[in-house]
């Protein structure tokens, strides 16, 4: 079943003339979780954080490739010696509209304030497909990597490319 989140995230991705291949399983909450349903889905999994600085008053959220390992004190210190924690599922909620479990890029369309400040794995422009949650953790959808910097030049949220 497609919620109200969901519809209205493809609805701007056909608006965006962006295709996705969308892949239905069981709720996952973890990237562990969802690993189990991804043997036959083609592309880079991507994993995403919620972060916010140790104030609460900027929030972050990082999108890398799955098994990467994501040092927080590190990053903070390359984004402005800031010091970073996951932010809570009221903050989630506050600036996505997303519940825990389906942390997505594609929540930025809640965003209104653009208040949100991603930072992306630069690997990610040599992928030619990849993964994300629809805004639900019931689903995952598969597109070109170029439609997805698409997406996100579309959100207008400041964007910064790193390695990890």
């Amino acid at each position: 079943m497609i919620d109200e989140n969901e519809e209205k995230l493809y609805g701007i991705l056909e608006e965006l003339q962006i295709c996705y291949t969308r892949h239905e399983h069981p709720p996952v909450f973890t990237v562990e979780e969802a690993g189990k349903y991804w043997k036959d889905i083609p592309g880079v999994h991507c994993k995403n954080l919620f972060l916010r600085d140790k104030k609460g008053k900027k929030h972050y959220l990082v999108v890398a490739e799955h098994s990467k390992h994501i040092n927080m004190k590190s990053l903070g210190e390359r984004i402005g010696g800031e010091r970073l924690s996951f932010a809570s599922p009221q903050r989630l909620k506050d600036y996505l509209g997303l519940e825990s479990g389906a942390v997505s890029p594609f929540g930025l369309i809640n965003d209104k304030d653009k208040a949100v400040k991603v930072i992306v794995d630069k690997d990610l422009k040599n992928s030619a497909y990849l993964n994300f949650h629809p805004n639900t953790n019931t689903a995952t959808i598969t597109l070109k990597s170029e439609d997805f910097f698409k997406f996100l030049d579309w959100c207008r949220n400041e964007v910064k490319y790193l390695s990890f």
